[in-house]
Order: structure tokens, then C-alpha cells, then sequence
């Protein structure tokens, strides 16, 4: 068993080492590579592809997990999780035939360029044919992985472990019928707030340095975690000693940056405070994309939205940004960053009426993949959905259906993962606020003791439980997206003067 687990190590650290390469290129790719770098880049995927298919499905390093599994009891913990979790994802990978797959990454990086150009120009008819051929291998692929369930539970899986649409049914279900009615009284009797010193330039030089200065606060190392600037906005975790957040900066929308910036270093803290035992390992990354949504939206709204934060980091905005800001006080601040009302932009969304954007995308995903919607209908779907659930119109396609990255990527399922984050960071809240003074804390810009709060119940387990565990483990209850409902009913209510 000494010498299996010994291979078995090996093999990790030479497949983890094409993951990484991958991972860097593909960062390359969306922050510095020029735009004509696009087909080198897809043949150098292609050489990797391969060889990280065939040392996944190696028959010798599945003969080396089938053994370990054998004998679970001969070995640590950590080694029989990661066989374990790798057993999996063979299974997965090894169920796709090979030319498939390599076909599949080259198609992921040809639709991520294309995308782009899309977006820029409005142009949905350029990326549809590509979106088309995506959303047929997502079809493909979760046929191959369980083909006696609905594809998009499949799918839904490889992102949330456990979920299915039924649950999410029910919990979308509960967020319309609890939120929506809200959403209403705030626009009929809602005391009016004046944002517009949010909208005034903010020089963006001055705005890296207020990025730089949000995470310090965060207690984000720099040593381990830079910043560079994207389209959209997205992290990249490849160890816990190799941290990349990116954001995109509007010189008149400075609080879109200053988001963008706390929320992706939410979910750099995670990946920064990965336990010891598993920062190089396979199981060294956040559990679920639900929960790792969770610390992004849980940094981003509930701290980062909350007055004590804003109290707090008031005056370093202050000395960087426009004069507008200067006569602002604490309590005004806090009522502009915390707006509600309809908009068009997902990232852009009040905490609020975010949950409604992610419905679009997730009613839109289930039809998709189940073939009852086609990706020529997909725009005017999209804009039926927005005018329905939000009351807004869409005046192009830029600003509707191209406006997200993920279905570029080939991302089907991940969508429902940030309403769910923001549910279970509610309920962490409610936990942590029975431990240690949270909001004391965050009006001194003290979060070492809140980071240490979620490194000990949350980060440093990585994925060696699942996300219901994990809940579990911090919360001593299981899943409850009440908690979410009554901290947005009570803090908007209080906003707004209800």
C-alpha cells in the first residue's frame, strides 16, 4: 500500500502540474494574450487536453485508486477522499470518448473569443452557431455520465452535489413568492434615494488604488493573490499559494469595480485558506460552486454592503474619489450602495433583485437542455423573462443575452450556485453572529476574526465534505433559505423606510 499511495502521489502532482498550465494559460488568455493569440492558444489546449485526458483515465492510475479504495482502511483520510473524488471524475471523463473531449476544449476556447466579439459588437448571430454546439456536448456528455436522470440535474450536480431542479423549484418558487411582494412596496412607497454621487468620474488610476486598499482590509496577501483587469470579472484559484482576481473598471461607476473587487476576493479567501493537508491536493479548492458563491456574495453584500463596512471604508473613498463623495455621510453611502430597483445587468444587480436575475438564467438553462427552447429563441426569451420578473426592457442583446460569460464557457447548471450562495451566507451570518461581534468588528475593519470564523467551519476543509456537511458543520443546521428572506426583508425594510 506504501508503494500505491506513493505512485498515486505522483501521478496528483504530474496532473495537477498540466491543470495548472492549463489554468495559466486560460487566465492569460482573458487578461493580457492578444486577441490574434487565439489559435496558437486553442493548439496548445489541445496537446494539454490530451494529456490530461489520458493520465485522468489512465488504467494505471485507476488500477491505483481502485486499490486504495480496496483498502480504505490502510490509508489517511485525505488520500482516500482524494481517491474518492478523483474516482469520479475518471468516471466522468473516462465515459467521453477522447477525440470528444479535446474537440470540446478547443470549441470552449473558440466560443469564449467569439463571445467577446459578440458582445462587443451586439451580434448574437455570430456566437449562436457556437453556443448551438455547447449546449449539444453538455447534452452529449450528461447522457454519457447518468442518462437515467433529466441532463440538466447532471449537470446541475457538477456544480451544487445533490441539487436537482426539483429543490430548486422550491426554492425559486419561495423567493418569488416572499421577495417579489417587496420588491413592489419599495417601488411604490420606498423613501427616494439620490446615488448620483456614485455616477461621477472616478479617475481609474485612483480606483487601483482603492482595489488595493479594499483588499488589505480583506486581509487578502498580496504575496499570494494579485489583481488584473478583465472583461468579466471571475478568480482563479490554482494553489493555495497562487491566487488571481480580476475586475473591470468604469471611471463613471466606480462602486461596480469596488464589488466586483470584494466579492472576488471572497472567493480568494477561500482558496487562500485551504487546510495544510490539502493545499496541493485535488480536494484543496472550495467544496461546491454554491458554496463557494456563498463567501464571494457573503464578502460582497453582507459585509461589504453593510453600514458598518461603509462607515468604515468611507474615508479612504473619500480621499481617492470624486468631490461628490467628500460631503457624503455614512448613513447616505450606505442607502446609495444599497439602491433596489430593476435593472438590466446581473453583475450590477442590488442585492435584492439579484435573485431574480439568476431565475431568468435558470428557467432558460432547464429549457435549453431539455430541447424545448432553441438558441434562435433565446434572446427573445430572455427579454420576455426580464420584462416579466423584473419589469425592465431589454434594448439589445449586449446588454440581455450576451452579457454573461458562462454559457461561453460551457457552464450549464452554474447559474442557480450564486442564489444559493447568497441563501447559505445568510444562514452563516445567523451563526456567526451567536460567536463573536461581527459588526463591532467590521466597524473597526477588523475581519481577521470573521475570516478565522469561516477558515475554521468553512475554507480549511476544502473538499473533503460536501456542501450539505459543510453547512452542517457551520450552521449545526442543515439548509434553511428562510434565514436568506428575513435578513433581505429586514435590512431593505429598514433601508428604505417600511
Amino acid at each position: 500500500m506504501e508503494t500505491t499511495v506513493r505512485n498515486f502521489k505522483g501521478h496528483l502532482n504530474k496532473l495537477n502540474a498540466y491543470n495548472h498550465a492549463m489554468g495559466v494559460l486560460s487566465f492569460d488568455s482573458v487578461t493580457a494574450m492578444p486577441r490574434g493569440g487565439s489559435e496558437h492558444l486553442g493548439n496548445t489546449y489541445a496537446v494539454l487536453s490530451q494529456q490530461i485526458y489520458e493520465l485522468t483515465v489512465s488504467p494505471a492510475f485507476k488500477d491505483m485508486i481502485l486499490e486504495i479504495l480496496d483498502h480504505k482502511d490502510q490509508v489517511d483520510y485525505v488520500t482516500r477522499r482524494e481517491a474518492e473524488e478523483l474516482y469520479e471524475q475518471m468516471q466522468r471523463t473516462d465515459k467521453i470518448p477522447m477525440e470528444e473531449y479535446v474537440a470540446y476544449q478547443l470549441e470552449v476556447n473558440e466560443a469564449s473569443n467569439v463571445w467577446h466579439t459578440a458582445k462587443e459588437t451586439n451580434d448574437f448571430a455570430l456566437f449562436a452557431p457556437h453556443l448551438q454546439k455547447l449546449v449539444d456536448y453538455s447534452r452529449r456528455f450528461a447522457a454519457y455520465w447518468d442518462s437515467t436522470k433529466p441532463a440538466y440535474d447532471v449537470l446541475l450536480d457538477t456544480y451544487e452535489k445533490g441539487i436537482t431542479m426539483g429543490e430548486l423549484d422550491q426554492f425559486f418558487s419561495m423567493l418569488r413568492q416572499e421577495l417579489l411582494p417587496l420588491v413592489k412596496e419599495i417601488a411604490q412607497r420606498g423613501q427616494a434615494i439620490d446615488d448620483s454621487p456614485l455616477h461621477k468620474r472616478f479617475p481609474i488610476e485612483k480606483q487601483r488604488k482603492l482595489s488595493k486598499r479594499l483588499m488589505e482590509v480583506m486581509t487578502i496577501d498580496p504575496n499570494h493573490c494579485s489583481i488584473a483587469e478583465t472583461e468579466h470579472p471571475f478568480t482563479d484559484g490554482f494553489s493555495r499559494e497562487d491566487v488571481r482576481i480580476t475586475t473591470h473598471y468604469y471611471e463613471s461607476e466606480f462602486a461596480s469595480s469596488m464589488y466586483s473587487v470584494i466579492h472576488e476576493g471572497g472567493h480568494a479567501l477561500y482558496e487562500l485558506n485551504i487546510g495544510d493537508d490539502i493545499k496541493y491536493s485535488p480536494l484543496g479548492t472550495g467544496s461546491s460552486m454554491g458554496i463557494h458563491e456563498s463567501q464571494s456574495r457573503f464578502f460582497e453584500n453582507i459585509i461589504g454592503r453593510s453600514e458598518s463596512f461603509l462607515s468604515y471604508i468611507l474615508p479612504d473613498i473619500q480621499r481617492l474619489g470624486p468631490r461628490a463623495l467628500k460631503a457624503v455621510s455614512p448613513r447616505d453611502f450606505y442607502r446609495m450602495v444599497n439602491k433596489s430597483q430593476p435593472s438590466l445587468i446581473r453583475t450590477e444587480a442590488d442585492e435584492l433583485t439579484y435573485c431574480f436575475h439568476i431565475m431568468v438564467r435558470y428557467e432558460l438553462e432547464k429549457r435549453l437542455i431539455a430541447g424545448e427552447l432553441s438558441v434562435e429563441d433565446l434572446p427573445r426569451e430572455w427579454n420576455r423573462l426580464y420584462k416579466e420578473y423584473l419589469g425592465v426592457d431589454v434594448p439589445n442583446d449586449t446588454m440581455g443575452v450576451l452579457q454573461d460569460s458562462h454559457w461561453s464557457g460551457g457552464a450549464f447548471g452554474y447559474f442557480p450556485s450564486y442564489a444559493l450562495g447568497s441563501a447559505y451566507g445568510a444562514q452563516m451570518l445567523h451563526t456567526m453572529e451567536q460567536d463573536i461581534p461581527v459588526w463591532e468588528l467590521v466597524g473597526r475593519g477588523e475581519l481577521c476574526p470573521i475570516v478565522a470564523w469561516l477558515r475554521e467551519r468553512i475554507y480549511r476543509f476544502g473538499c473533503l465534505l460536501t456542501p450539505k456537511e459543510l453547512l452542517q458543520n457551520a450552521c449545526q443546521a442543515p439548509f434553511d433559505p428562510q434565514y436568506y428572506v428575513r435578513y433581505l426583508t429586514s435590512k431593505y425594510r429598514e433601508v428604505y423606510g417600511l
